[in-house]
């Protein structure tokens, strides 16, 4: 039999195996597969509707899905009483018959007013006083409207329609026109998606209503960048969006505000180059006199908090803070009236809260101590707390924690001692109340409403008790989280999913899951929904699956642990994944050297793509999905935040791409991209199918036609794709213990 042959061969025969493996797993309520999975309801994790908190703090809003429709409901968070805001009949537009299908909306301050976004992207008002349905904007404008947001008294709505900003006063339906200049190319009160992670809003009303300051970008030098439609018509549809790559020219960004009634914008006089400077937030100070911004230099590793003075226009800049590396910005939170705001920096090595004074001068350090905060969860000043998240003993859990805005207190841990896992909070401004999502690994989620202050259970909001009844007869052992010592006293946290059956005398295939970029942890202990349930079977046809979180990746083990994979990224993740590896199959007999896999999703991707290309004696497989195969591909605001700018070092671009090391594959490797990736585009896959055409190197692929960057949500493509992976290590990594 010749080699090709051989080849078709052994793959029928995987096939054949694969098909048995999924009969046997058929009818048996123990056993899993993709059908259970992906095609029924049988596992479906409950989740509590997004809920708003009442400004006042007494009560909370849902968007609930009755048989009849679509309802918006008021909540009493002491008492659990409920007052219906608005039913699907009084969502019915004058001359039409079904009703708004809602899919966003906010409240006024008063509670009389609903903003409501739709499914066909438009903008409506319900009056609850009056039960008039208005919709915004103009005939010309219809479907263009963007960022609607309430004044504060509720009397306008202002929002953004083809580059330029209006406000629409809904007493008198008066329409004011802010800005009119713009265009494709200038662009105001809109990101347009040109700040990737960068967080910049808009615009901002004013506090007191009178002002909007608002950002304005300047593209007339940044280029277009296509993807292309093949499959809805009979002829190519193209479709272009202005994208900066790392190192191209950025847009000039400049901030300003202007009455909202209408007049002369006035510019915020920033500093340096605006097409070299980010302006990251932007926001007002609680009395309205100021607004205040955050300037980033392009490096990404010097911010300056700006106040300026409303009636003058005078600049002041109070703070400014710097790092080797790069910062990340944070919504600023308001005390004393405005006198003082919360800062978040990791200038002592760790990343902690510390107060800021409008005036300048020293910051005053709120949370001491050997450990990160990973966000400000709320701020009761009539009490004197502060509220975030934090994990100082386990990396891989989530807790709630206060300490005393004067700084002199010792930080208390609000979540109870006996509850481990991940702990989520949502709390009112005045902190009485929370909803409180508490999960683990093995475990789905609960949430409850609770009095904050000593974390009493008000009423229970979802249990999963279904979920639970249904997990219970399934083969599994609980999930094993460790630590592995990579040398240097550096240990990488993971966890270990083994077969039911599992015998430590046997060797087994190991399935790694990977994320490993800045972004994103692995390592949770944390419901994981389909994703845990695909591994769970895995584990039941016979692999181990394990995820390890190497150096570099967001956990709360201090700025060295985080900033260490500055211009290392792919290859600093990838050198401690498989150190790690190695050291698990010196420790672990019964983790088989000769089938070893990893597969992760974008910057996953981007570090499987690494694996199986710098350790090809290792890694027997490797299953990308939208991975990056050369940073220049991606676009600047991301990657120079972590590499630097390829004019000032190129040798970094081109040491940390997978395109240059394709020559070492010898494993099996699938690639997988969507073609309408506008995040990671299809044009980094397609550079890398080149080059492995190019050295004859073999692999498989596989193209989800007009596929965004997480390939939707529709379980059609999400069971397609599991059956993917599961076919293909079926085939190249043969599973069950030797």
């Amino acid at each position: 039999m010749n080699e090709q042959n051989r080849d078709i061969g052994q793959e029928i025969l995987a096939g054949l195996q694969e098909i048995k493996r999924g009969e046997m797993q058929e009818g048996d309520s123990a056993l899993l597969n993709l059908d259970r999975i992906f095609n029924s309801n049988e596992f479906v994790t409950e989740w509590f509707p997004s809920p708003k908190w009442l400004e006042d703090g007494t009560g909370y809003t849902l968007l609930e899905l009755p048989d009849a429709g679509q309802e918006i409901v008021q909540i009493d968070a002491k008492t659990g009483s409920r007052e219906t805001l608005a039913t699907s009949s009084q969502l019915i537009p004058a001359g039409e018959t079904a009703p708004l299908q809602v899919k966003e909306y906010s409240l006024s301050k008063d509670c009389v007013k609903l903003l409501i976004f739709t499914n066909t992207n438009h903008y409506w008002v319900l009056n609850r006083s009056t039960w008039n349905l208005h919709k915004l904007g103009n005939d010309s404008q219809s479907g263009t409207l963007m960022n609607a947001a309430f004044s504060p008294d509720g009397q306008k709505v202002a929002y953004v329609s083809q580059s330029n900003l209006f406000t629409e006063n809904l007493i008198s339906g008066q329409r004011i026109q802010l800005t009119k200049d713009g265009s494709d190319i200038t662009i105001n009160g809109n990101l347009a998606g040109l700040y990737s992670g960068l967080n910049t809003r808009g615009f901002r009303w004013s506090p007191d209503g009178s002002h909007i300051a608002y950002v304005q970008f300047d593209t007339k030098e940044v280029k277009d960048f296509y993807l292309l439609n093949n499959t809805d018509s009979l002829y190519s549809k193209i479709i272009p969006f202005q994208h900066v790559k790392p190192g191209a020219v950025l847009p000039a960004c400049h901030a300003g505000f202007v009455s909202a009634s209408g007049g002369e914008t006035i510019w915020i006089d920033t500093l340096g180059d605006p097409r070299n400077h980010y302006i990251t937030q932007l926001c007002w100070t609680p009395d309205s006199k100021n607004v205040v911004i955050q300037q980033l230099n392009r490096r990404q590793n010097t911010i300056n908090v700006m106040f300026v003075e409303r009636n003058t226009g005078l600049v002041q800049t109070v703070l400014t803070d710097s790092d080797e590396t790069w910062l990340e910005p944070y919504d600023l939170h308001w005390i004393k009236g405005g006198k003082e705001f919360t800062w978040i920096s990791e200038r002592d090595g760790w990343r902690h809260v510390y107060l800021a004074s409008r005036e300048g001068g020293a910051l005053k350090l709120l949370t001491d101590g050997s450990f990160d905060v990973l966000n400000i969860q709320a701020i009761d000043e009539n009490r004197g707390w502060l509220y975030y998240i934090a994990s100082p003993e386990n990396p891989t859990q989530r807790y709630l924690y206060r300490v005393g805005l004067d700084g002199s207190s010792t930080p208390v841990r609000v979540t109870p001692q006996d509850l481990e896992g991940t702990h989520g909070y949502l709390m009112p401004l005045d902190s009485q109340w929370a909803f409180h999502t508490y999960s683990t690994f093995d475990t789905p989620p609960v949430v409850h409403l609770i009095k904050l202050h000593s974390h009493e259970i008000v009423r229970k909001l979802v249990d999963n008790s279904q979920l639970l009844e249904k997990l219970k007869p399934l083969k599994r052992q609980p999930t094993e989280f460790f630590r592995v010592n990579i040398g240097e006293g550096v240990e990488l946290d993971g966890w270990c999913m083994k077969p039911a059956d599992f015998d430590p005398e046997k060797r087994y295939p190991v399935l790694f899951h990977v994320y490993g970029m800045p972004a994103n942890q692995t390592v949770l202990d944390q419901w994981n929904g389909f994703r845990y349930l695909w591994h769970l079977m895995l584990t039941q046809l016979g692999y181990i699956v394990m995820s390890l979180d190497n150096r570099g990746t967001p956990a709360p083990r201090g700025r060295a642990w985080r900033k260490i994979i500055y211009r290392k990224h792919g290859i600093l993740p990838a050198a401690d994944q498989a150190t790690a590896v190695r050291t698990l199959i010196a420790q672990r007999p019964y983790v088989d050297a000769e089938r070893i896999g990893v597969y992760g999703w974008s910057g996953g991707g981007c570090v499987s793509l690494h694996l199986i290309f710098q350790y090809p004696d290792l890694y027997k497989v490797a299953m990308p999905g939208a991975g990056l195969s050369h940073h220049k591909f991606y676009t600047a605001s991301f990657t120079e935040r972590f590499l630097g700018l390829p004019q000032d070092n190129p040798e970094d671009y081109e040491n940390t791409a997978p395109l240059n090391m394709v020559e070492n594959l010898k494993g099996d490797l699938l690639l997988i991209h969507g073609t309408g990736d506008n995040n990671v585009h299809y044009q980094s896959t397609e550079a890398l199918i080149e080059k492995l055409v190019n050295l004859n190197k073999r692999f498989t692929m596989m193209a989800y036609p007009n596929g965004s960057h997480g390939l939707g949500s529709s379980r059609a493509t999400q069971r397609h794709l599991y059956d993917l992976y599961t076919g293909y290590l079926s085939q190249n990594l043969p599973a069950g213990p030797r």
